[in-house]
């Protein structure tokens, strides 16, 4: 009789590789198993983490602690904490920087929201070092501006864990990869033309003033103005306008007309 074959038990993927294909840790490249292992490394994280050594073994696979449900799932938080922290480190090294590198080149990191910048790739980056401050952002080296996150999920990442100059060390070693700096920008225009400088302050000035008058009534506080110089003042700001309106015809309109540019 031929016997049934033995069922072998399925052999568990190890803890770095289930937290970097988790939801949400798209973001996080998988540290080497020589740079966990060297403590040098690790100086100073063991007083930032609670119990550190119990973490540190859980990502190393080599926990074999018995404890209930409730004290491992404190642990694997605190593992998570202590990869992020690492992590910081790891990817400014020279084998860190390779892996985030690829990633980049990929667009893992998503590409930036701004027109001009034609969707050029991003990169992760925080906005301090220190942990549970303020949260990861994406960085854009053609606009060199910061940006959001689309996902919650990568806007709840603590931004210590990618530190704030990991994404000006990148572009130090890799100095072919900074981009053409994008010089265009988004101009006003009416009718083809540009909207006059002078007369968009002007307009924005009188409003914020006309603002700031309606909130202090509203609020019962004397503003200063009398009713004669309110007045008088909303007629000068008419007129200055209507100057402004007429200087762009005369002026603008017709060197736009004369030149072939619009002002």
């Amino acid at each position: 009789m031929a016997t049934a074959p033995v069922a072998r038990p399925r052999r568990r993927r190890p803890w770095r590789r289930r937290f970097i294909s988790s939801r949400g840790n798209e973001y996080f490249c998988e540290i080497d198993e020589e740079y966990l292992t060297d403590r040098f490394n690790l100086t100073g994280l063991n007083v930032e983490v609670q119990y550190y050594q119990y973490a540190l073994d859980l990502i190393n696979d080599v926990f074999d602690l018995d404890c209930d449900d409730e004290m491992r799932e404190t642990i694997e938080k605190s593992a998570r904490h202590l990869y992020g922290l690492i992590h910081a480190r790891y990817i400014v090294t020279t084998r860190g920087l390779s892996k985030m590198l690829e990633k980049y080149k990929k667009g893992d990191f998503g590409k930036c929201p701004r027109v001009q910048c034609a969707s050029h790739p991003l990169l992760p980056m925080g906005l301090s070092d220190v942990p549970n401050s303020k949260p990861a952002k994406l960085y854009c080296a053609r606009c060199e501006d910061v940006y959001n996150p689309k996902s919650s999920r990568h806007a709840s990442i603590d931004g210590a864990y990618f530190g704030t100059s990991f994404h000006n060390i990148l572009f130090q070693v890799y100095p072919a990869l900074v981009p053409a700096k994008s010089a265009d920008r988004y101009v006003p225009r009416c009718y083809g033309f540009k909207v006059h400088a002078a007369a968009a302050l002007v307009r924005w000035q009188n409003g914020k003033r006309d603002e700031m008058k309606r909130r202090l009534r509203k609020m019962e506080i004397d503003s200063g103005f009398r009713g004669g110089e309110e007045e008088e003042d909303d007629v000068e700001s008419e007129d200055d306008e209507e100057g402004l309106e007429e200087e762009f015809v005369e002026g603008g309109a017709v060197g736009a007309v004369a030149e072939g540019v619009a002002v």
